[in-house]
């Protein structure tokens, strides 16, 4: 028997449960939940025109419910659902939100700028201005003031051209930042707002601009605040039901496969820590159909399990050694476990890019969960029975699931 080998192992196993242990509740308690389990509210919106002779477009729909999007991201609310529906509507949902006063103001103000002749015609609106193209500059006197990029320079010089002589008024939504007269025709992409702003001011107004110019006027239809009871209590059953599923496999993977299954039981528990640890660290949210990506991922942890200990069992059958079937087994089902899961990468990409709001979040979680299987139940779990077999301490081929009776000579 190699000691320090069978060592290793007893102590890799041992400091890792006892990490597991210690940072479990922590993570439990650090996971941000959707709006399906943790409640919020919903608000819909009906999109508009901002001037007259523009038309709400598919295009320019997706475009609102994008910038709102944003908007929430930026103010720290976990994974907002925004849906455009229909011809003219915008869906919003928002998880665990407390200021939702505060929140609904800052995603539902239009955050509109535009410049205006002096009988109000709108000369530029959102949509002609670079998104996040807002940034903090300064004056010949060294005075802060707020550039925003345009996207079309000859749109601009020609606006100037029109207004010389007049004011062009910059609002921001109905308030007037500033109403500067055009003196001379104006050949740039750049823009700017100066107004006796502090750095701060103009770094805030540069941000609420940034957070997205809507290029649809939004009105508020409803509200309503969404309970979580619903999802409290799918969560507590899929939880439960996830507990009792996890307790069964464990005891059929070391009743069929013994020495590898429980490995396998180790390894599946490891895999679910590390994922826990990876939503903690991107700070995800977990939302119901989360919850299904997650267990549909220890569901194909244990089938990469069983692939490989099936054909480590078969080259035992054959007459193999233990470590000879070990490297030829874990080789052949290699291949195998990377194909169903390269496949299944490349679906939920699919879903993530063109879906939305709890899709993406299915999406991810299927793709974290594949990346963490791989690196746990088959990169792990072969470098711990490949310390045990050469520690040579479970030499019989019973310890692998394998009667002596199965075995053919070569």
């Amino acid at each position: 028997m190699d000691v320090k080998r069978i060592s290793a192992f007893f102590l890799t196993v041992i400091i890792t449960l006892a990490v597991i242990a210690t940072t479990s509740p922590a993570l439990l308690g650090n996971i941000r939940l959707g709006l399906d389990l943790k409640g919020g509210f919903e608000t819909l919106y009906v999109a508009e025109p901002f001037t007259e002779g523009q038309q709400v477009t598919p295009a320019t729909l997706k475009k609102a419910a994008e910038s709102i999007a944003k908007r929430a991201d930026k103010l720290g609310v976990a994974e907002p659902e925004v849906l455009a529906e229909g011809e003219n509507r915008i869906r919003v949902r928002l998880a665990g939100v407390e200021n939702e006063d505060e929140v609904r103001e800052k995603i539902g103000k239009p955050a509109s700028l535009t410049f205006r002749a002096p009988d109000g015609t709108v000369m530029l609106n959102g949509t002609d201005f670079v998104e996040g193209g807002a940034s903090v500059g300064y004056d010949n006197r060294n005075q802060p003031l707020v550039q925003i990029k345009m996207k079309d320079r000859t749109k601009f010089k020609d606006v100037t051209t029109q207004m010389i002589g007049k004011t062009l008024s910059i609002y921001l939504d109905e308030e007037v930042l500033s109403s500067p007269g055009v003196s001379k025709t104006i050949d740039s992409d750049v823009a700017s707002i100066e107004g006796n702003f502090t750095f701060e001011e103009a770094q805030n107004l540069a941000d609420t601009i940034n957070m997205g110019a809507l290029p649809l006027k939004l009105t508020e239809k409803y509200t309503q605040v969404v309970g979580a009871s619903l999802g409290q209590m799918s969560l507590e059953q899929t939880i439960r039901a996830g507990i009792i599923a996890s307790i069964i496999i464990l005891i059929f993977m070391v009743v069929l496969y013994r020495l590898p299954g429980i490995i396998a039981a180790f390894t599946l528990i490891t895999y679910t820590w590390l994922l826990l640890l990876l939503f903690d660290l991107i700070n995800a949210t977990l939302t119901l159909p989360g919850i299904a990506a997650l267990v549909l991922g220890i569901g194909m942890a244990v089938d990469a399990n069983i692939i490989t200990y099936e054909r480590i069992k078969e080259e035992i059958r054959s007459g193999k050694s233990i470590l000879s079937s070990l490297k030829t087994g874990s080789k052949h089902s290699f291949r195998t476990i990377m194909d169903a899961n390269v496949t299944n990468i490349i679906a939920s990409l699919v879903l993530y890019f063109i879906g939305n709001g709890a899709i993406k979040g299915f999406a991810l979680t299927t793709m974290l969960s594949i990346v963490v299987s791989v690196l746990t139940n088959v990169f792990f779990s072969r470098f711990l029975i490949h310390m045990l077999i050469k520690g040579n301490l479970f030499k019989k081929p019973g310890y692998f699931g394998v009667k002596e009776d199965q075995i053919r000579e070569l």
